[in-house]
């Protein structure tokens, strides 16, 4: 009697081959993906405690953590930015020997209404000078705009000075450069502090990672400060309708003194 042939050898075969295949084209899958996933870790995550800073009546100032992980060593710079503003510096002398009055002044555009640095060590020991320029980190290395083309440049760099030591004894720029706490050279965080006088607006807080003396990664996050409340309906009366303002005011301060009279003649 003559054997039956085996007629399922050759589709098994064929399944075992479609599956190690299968499995091959998997593996490759996965090896891919994770390279992939690897290749878009972000060197440089920063965020901060708090996106929106309000100011009421009450406001004192105020307190904001910025915190953030590396992927690795580095030194991290931080800068915080407020809205550019226009600022006019004047210079007084003396009028006939006697008295003292202003004199010449200087406008000059995109000032920021506040300025602070943060650092990780000494800035001299991070980067060179010229990187600090190129991304105007410090206030000597802050551009401020000429709102007057015809001023000479010779005239410039005194009352630029003088700008900067104002906004450093208002407490809007910093007289120094504050610290940044590293933990195991991946975790950071810093204490943003703003003073009671800070000015409303949009700010920017910038963060760089710097290796071997070069920007590797930078992250900007946004803050507001913004008023609101009662106080924030006087500021927007007072700026959006002055002349209304201006009337209110003294019809308040008419009926103030009237009544005033009135208590003190009875008494």
């Amino acid at each position: 009697m003559r054997p039956t042939p085996n007629r399922r050898a050759p589709w098994t075969i064929a399944a075992v081959f479609g599956l190690m295949s299968g499995l091959l084209a998997f593996v490759v899958l996965v090896v891919a993906g994770a390279a992939r996933a690897q290749q878009q870790v972000q060197p440089l995550v920063a965020d901060l405690s708090k996106h929106l800073v309000a100011i009421t009546t009450a406001f004192s100032g105020t307190d904001v953590l910025l915190f953030g992980a590396t992927d690795g060593p580095g030194d991290l710079v931080l800068v915080v930015r407020g809205p550019p503003t226009r600022k006019v510096v004047r210079k007084k002398a003396r009028v006939a020997g006697l008295i003292w009055a202003n004199r010449d002044s200087v406008t000059f555009d995109n000032v920021p209404a506040f300025y602070q640095v943060f650092a990780s060590r000494p800035l001299d020991k991070i980067a060179p000078a010229s990187l600090y320029s190129r991304h105007q980190i410090g206030t000597e290395h802050l551009t401020f705009t000429l709102a007057d083309k015809s001023v000479t440049d010779s005239f410039v760099p005194g009352f630029r000075a003088a700008l900067v030591r104002l906004k450093k004894k208002q407490e809007l720029y910093g007289s120094r450069i504050l610290p940044v706490t590293q933990l195991a050279n991946r975790l950071f965080r810093a204490e943003l502090h703003f003073p009671a006088n800070i000015a409303t607006g949009a700010y920017r807080v910038e963060v760089y990672l710097i290796r071997d003396g070069d920007v590797v990664s930078a992250e900007i996050t946004p803050l507001i400060i913004s008023k609101i409340g009662l106080g924030a309906e006087i500021f927007d009366f007072a700026h959006n309708r002055a002349a209304l303002y201006g009337l209110t005011a003294i019809i308040v301060a008419m009926v103030t003194g009237w009544l005033a009279a009135i208590v003190l003649r009875r008494n």
